[in-house]
């Protein structure tokens, strides 16, 4: 018996690599004799790097770049692994944490990276988690710094990179990222404006010079990780809805959306890109649309590019079972969430699939699974859900699976 596990992390409660493990200890204890192959998942959001290491066995690196307000912070970037094969009958250690290693490259290391795939997420160098709440302000919060991760990256030789984009502090249209790039914004004047420009200075900007932008964006793939839609601009806009858990004032978010629009106007004129309606491409305050107007970015859904990094269809190939997992199984669940879009792969390869979520509403969309067992339910709390995940996920694993094989 062949089981794919590959469940998103529980918000607050448990990593992605963690969930999988724990589900898999229920797998075994039901059915020693199972071929666990340890997928986990995620949507591009917040945990997206460590759900992809611990799936491709690969490694994080760390690297020294600017915060959203311009201080300094170490940030964390994954490079992926090259998993060939699922795990041996009851072997458990594909995910193990001494397994994702954090440290500098030598060169033995980065002739590894050479040629493979870099996964960062925006918000270890640019999320508003990294900015106090008296502190946030998107005209000066920058992407700066996501933009140095993506240049450490290109230093390890890779050819694709992935950005997951949720959880952003900022609204510079993706500005800043771009500086670190090499990308020049310049004002009325022609003079340059000074690294780590923000939201509040994008009305200043009158020409964009691409001439100095990193030689090695042409040729690396980049993709990101997406689940909005919202545009550019107006009242579905990256500073309309969005702006306001930025810290922006009503007074904030229409200098903002101006600033976007001038922005706007600005790429479609010297770039030939029209970014202001794209979908996502107001995402993490238009860094969506900066990438794809700076660095020649595709913008996909997260659930989907993930899975096909982490080779989820492949690995579900010749399966018997899969399980998937979120913190909450609800409406929105649809929308692009990681269970559903791991359902929807599994059913495109007749391979059934049992999800096991923190808790699940009765708007959850259970009619895409064989079987859904929450962990919250008559016999668990919520409390005692988040205080012992792991435990309850093994035992809701390990009744799946059992009441899987007597169906069978």
């Amino acid at each position: 018996m062949k089981v794919v596990i590959a469940p998103d992390g529980f918000k607050e409660s448990l990593p992605a690599p963690q969930v999988a493990q724990a589900m898999a200890r229920g797998v075994v204890d039901a059915a020693g004799d199972a071929v666990v192959d340890l997928c986990p998942m995620a949507d591009g959001g917040g945990g997206t790097v460590a759900a992809m290491v611990a799936a491709t066995r690969g490694r994080t690196v760390s690297a020294d770049v600017f915060d959203p307000m311009g201080g300094s912070i170490r940030a964390h970037f994954g490079l992926l692994g090259r998993p060939d094969s699922p795990g041996l009958p009851g072997e458990l250690g594909l995910v193990a944490a001494e397994g994702v290693v954090d440290g500098e490259f030598d060169g033995q290391d980065e002739a590894a990276a050479a040629g493979g795939t870099a996964v960062i997420e925006m918000a270890a160098a640019s999320g508003l988690a990294l900015v106090p709440q008296p502190m946030r302000n998107p005209l000066r919060a920058t992407t700066f710094g996501t933009g140095q991760l993506l240049l450490a990256a290109l230093d390890l030789g890779v050819s694709e990179i992935i950005i997951g984009i949720g959880g952003s502090a900022t609204t510079d249209g993706g500005c800043g990222c771009a500086q670190a790039m090499g990308v020049a914004f310049l004002d009325g004047a022609g003079a340059a404006l000074a690294p780590g420009i923000g939201g509040g200075s994008l009305g200043e900007i009158t020409r964009i010079s691409m001439a100095g932008r990193d030689v090695r964006i042409a040729g690396t793939r980049i993709r990101v990780a997406c689940d909005v839609t919202n545009p550019l601009t107006g009242p579905d806009g990256a500073a309309c809805v969005y702006g306001p858990q930025k810290g922006a004032t009503p007074e904030m978010v229409k200098l903002l959306d101006e600033g976007l629009k001038r922005l706007a106007h600005v790429i479609r004129r010297d770039i030939g890109i029209d970014v202001e309606n794209m979908a996502g491409a107001g995402a993490a305050g238009g860094l969506g649309g900066g990438l794809a107007a700076f660095a020649g970015a595709t913008i996909q859904r997260g659930v989907e590019l993930v899975a096909q990094a982490v080779r989820l269809a492949r690995r579900l190939k010749g399966a018997d079972l899969c399980i998937t997992g979120e913190g909450k199984l609800d409406r929105s669940s649809s929308f692009g969430k990681t269970a559903i879009g791991v359902a929807d792969i599994a059913a495109g390869l007749g391979v059934p699939v049992i999800c096991i979520p923190g808790q699940a509403a009765a708007d959850g969309p259970r009619e895409r699974f064989a079987a859904v067992l929450p962990l919250v339910g008559p016999d668990v709390t919520v409390r005692q859900a988040m205080a012992d995940p792991e435990s309850i996920l093994r035992t809701r694993a390990g009744a799946a699976v059992r009441e899987f094989l007597t169906r069978k």
